[in-house]
């Protein structure tokens, strides 16, 4: 028998319902209820065996169902009404049309996974989910944002468990035929990998307003080796991972050029695109005749970098050999050495042969960088000091913008319909006086929606688990248990995202005796359900997944604790609208922001979590619980215990005594309105549409207003920056304060006092630097505690050569010791900070 050869047939629609082919090929459907009742009512059954995917239901009904549809006259009404609706979304001004005085135009968001919807299968967690929202949020407020990722053959993997709870993956080969994405006509793009050609096709899909395009090697004119480049998402060895890096930067930059797409703003979202700076050093040099310096400068400009990594092991890094490889012909092109090139990736004093690090490079091509939470800012900061030396931790440039979850995506319909009542239609752009009328909301109410989204988690798990037994050849009789897995009216606690071992998903397993106690308690107990994987090469985050299967396959315990297999974004779906307590319990501050709790928070399910990543930022003692952590313990299992027992102590005493006191009506009256405090203190923080406010008025705009200033007139001020740079580092050894002079004396609080400063300059010019004044009160050691800084006025050239004199003032701004001191850093128009520049402050 010949080789089986396969193609795609496309769906054929009858004209009449060419409007679904629309309404199926915009992803807006992932998150709009109307629409995707709409494909529910074409099929039920298929809408539950295809994962709720649109398009693959209108290439599986039958030609006579679609038929019958068309002489339904409520269903074609529904029909024309959704496709004027997307229209007008699609048309409709938006929040930042509001903004006519902004600079910004267009950015270009990069990411090696979006997760969308679980029918585009095109991502691994958090990173991925948080990517998807930013695109959708950015649809909703009008930002002109496209995204540039890679089209992985077969995605991320499909769990399965064996037996004995061991993970294992499958691979599934994916059909883009047959998904919500479109060949973009005529668009090849071609990178070059160590000498060999590569070939990418580009895939565009629609994220409401948006166009995600993401770039895919699998053509017939490449190599089998050339091919496999975008087969997996994570997979392959550390040559795998580098060749898709530079895909999805070097490749992402041609693809927006080949498409047509304007770019102003390069985000990188996270280190792994960061390559998208090299290709545009190499364009500025090879085609602008800009030097090597002058394009850093013009290319940091318009670059925005976000970490999300709070350890160095989370980094990706290249070894010395690879980069050469895949390299040094770039090098060659940009007219500089092999060694210049490393230093990009290496911190200060690193040697020439060690790792290249992707985050280093991010930081340093890029003008404005964030951590994704306050605390994941300061730990950033922390982190990535050494590439700036001498710059003190505060002033380190690394800022923070929070992240946050798009509602309409992970809210359920219930509670969207209590939100759309109480706050108003538009809930998840509303801000905090909108938000407070849900305090209006009666209890009962409240504690309905929740009984009700608890009532379909216990149905969604047990069809679940049955399915899971099912696959694993149980057969009916074998699966009778599960109709008694989980209690509607039981407290349900949810844990679920990737196991990794800071992340401690088997905490509670710690003290067995005591989970014990709690699952089997007759008056108050407790349920719970975990989901999430494990990377493929994570040995140690597979074996607590087996050690919670195993615990949970105990027949006195799997009632009460349950593992859903193959945790996505419909399972994660689920367990947000259906649980009442988000646990979180990471060793802080390792979890840099950790979203789902923002997820689940929205669906009135409160966080019992470590102060870590958002949670540190936004708990204010009567929005959840916090779990006392124990940082100051260094052994690692003395910590862990101390912080279980610390859980326990919360679960018991708290958590569970505050569910189950219910009034004669049985509503748990002061739990549901810590649910409603919740959700009004916590509504209008965790959206992504307050993050992507936040990203356009602090860092896409004023990045937006930097690059049109340095690369206009052939990128003219970028290479003046890029020759100051050059002079002023070469002089800053020869600045120095010589004198501060100021009255003496006590002062009364509010009372103003003049400094005097002569600051000797060597080859510099007063126009060079700027002179500071840094005033506060004194701590008990000496150091100034939340200092103010005001910039000194050059006044005058000082007796002695090259000196100047500076004059300012400070107003003394709280009572007890307080000092100042006079700084004077590198200043230029064009610098985004003084510690661009890499001098340490002089004084």
């Amino acid at each position: 028998m010949r080789a089986l050869r396969s193609f795609t047939v496309r769906p054929v629609l009858p004209p009449e319902l060419k409007p679904l082919h629309d309404l199926a090929m915009n992803l807006r459907w992932s998150w709009d209820e109307r629409t995707r009742d709409l494909f529910r009512w074409v099929a039920p059954e298929l809408w539950e065996q295809t994962g709720h995917d649109p398009v693959r239901i209108l290439g599986m009904v039958p030609l006579e169902r679609l038929q019958a549809l068309t002489k339904d006259a409520a269903f074609m009404g529904m029909v024309d009404s959704l496709h004027a609706e997307l229209s007008r979304y699609l048309d409709t001004s938006r929040w930042f049309q509001t903004r006519a005085d902004s600079p910004l135009r267009a950015v270009a968001y990069f990411s090696p996974e979006f997760g969308i919807a679980e029918a585009l299968p095109q991502y691994s967690g958090g990173l991925g989910v948080l990517a998807g929202d930013h695109l959708k949020a950015s649809s909703a407020l009008g930002i002109p944002l496209v995204g540039v990722g890679l089209f992985y053959s077969y995605g991320y993997f499909r769990q399965e468990l064996d037996s004995e709870g061991w993970q294992h993956e499958r691979y599934v080969e994916l059909d883009p035929y047959a998904m919500a994405v479109e060949l973009v006509d005529d668009v090849r793009i071609t990178v070059d990998l160590a000498g060999s050609p590569v070939q990418a096709q580009v895939w565009r899909a629609h994220v409401g307003r948006i166009p995600l395009l993401l770039l895919d090697t699998d053509v017939d004119d490449n190599t089998d080796a050339a091919r496999g480049v975008t087969d997996r998402l994570y997979g392959g060895d550390t040559e795998h991972r580098l060749q898709q890096e530079i895909l999805l930067g070097v490749g992402g930059v041609r693809a927006l050029d080949a498409c047509g797409a304007e770019t102003q703003v390069f985000h990188t979202n996270e280190g792994h695109a960061g390559f998208l700076g090299l290709e545009r050093i190499r364009r500025l040099v090879v085609d602008g005749g800009l030097s090597f310096d002058e394009a850093v400068e013009s290319v940091r400009s318009g670059t925005v970098f976000t970490t999300h990594t709070p350890v160095p092991a989370g980094i990706d890094r290249f070894p010395r050999e690879l980069m050469e490889k895949y390299f040094t012909s770039w090098c060659d092109e940009v007219g500089i050495g092999f060694d210049r090139l490393m230093e990009l990736g290496h911190e200060p004093a690193e040697p020439t042969d060690h790792p290249f690090n992707m985050a280093v490079m991010g930081l340093r091509l890029a003008a404005r960088s964030n951590g994704v939470s306050q605390l994941h800012g300061g730990v950033s900061r922390l982190m990535f000091a050494p590439l700036w030396p001498g710059v003190a931790y505060e002033e380190v440039p690394i800022g923070a913008v929070t992240n946050g979850v798009h509602a309409r995506t992970w809210v359920s319909s219930e509670m969207t319909d209590l939100l759309d009542r109480y706050v108003l239609p538009e809930w998840h752009e509303a801000d905090e006086a909108r938000w407070a009328r849900l305090e209006e909301a009666r209890e009962d109410e409240l504690w309905r929606v929740l009984s009700e989204n608890r009532q379909a988690l216990v149905t969604y798990v047990r069809r679940r688990l049955t399915q899971q037994e099912r696959n694993r050849g149980a057969s009916l009789a074998d699966t009778g248990w599960i109709d008694d897995v989980l209690d509607p009216r039981v407290l349900t606690i949810g844990f679920a995202r990737r196991f990794a071992s800071y992340k401690r998903a088997t905490l509670l397993l710690s003290q067995p005796d005591r989970l014990r106690a709690l699952l089997h308690d007759t008056e108050r107990p407790v349920q719970i359900v975990y989901a999430g994987k494990a990377h493929p090469a994570d040995e140690i985050g597979k074996q607590m997944i087996q050690e919670l299967v195993r615990f949970a396959q105990q027949p006195d315990v799997r009632a009460r604790l349950v593992f859903v297999e193959d945790y996505d974004i419909a399972v994660a779906r689920a367990l947000y609208q259906g649980c009442d307590v988000w646990l979180n319990n990471p060793r802080r501050p390792q979890e840099a922001c950790g979203t789902s709790g923002m997820k689940a928070a929205m669906n009135g399910s409160l966080n019992l979590s470590v102060l870590d990543g958002w949670w540190d930022e936004w708990f204010d003692g009567e929005n959840g619980w916090a779990i006392p952590s124990a940082e100051s313990v260094t052994d690692m299992a003395r910590r862990d215990e101390i912080e279980a027992s610390a859980l326990f102590d919360l679960l018991e005493r708290q958590v569970i005594p505050m569910y189950y006191e219910r009034d004669e009506a049985g509503v748990p009256r002061r739990w549901v309105r810590r649910v409603r405090h919740a959700m009004v203190s916590l509504g209008p923080k965790v959206t992504a549409s307050r993050m992507l406010r936040d990203y356009v008025e602090r860092l896409y705009e004023p990045t937006a207003a930097g690059a049109d200033r340095l690369t206009a007139d052939g990128s003219a001020r970028a290479k003046a920056l890029a020759a100051w740079k050059l002079r002023v580092g070469a002089a800053w050894p020869g600045v120095s304060v010589v004198s501060v002079d100021s009255e003496d004396g006590i002062a009364d609080l509010g009372s103003s006092r003049s400094v005097v400063a002569m600051v000797a300059l060597g080859s510099l010019q007063p126009d060079d630097v700027a002179v500071e004044l840094v005033h506060g009160p004194v701590g008990a050691g000496d150091e100034l505690q939340a200092p103010s800084t005001s910039t000194m006025s050059f006044v005058g050239v000082g007796e002695r050569p090259s000196t100047y004199r500076f004059e300012g003032t400070f107003s003394t701004e709280r009572a007890g010791r307080y000092g100042f001191a006079v700084r004077v850093v590198p200043g230029n128009p064009d610098l985004v900070t003084f510690a661009d520049l890499g001098c340490p402050p002089v004084g």
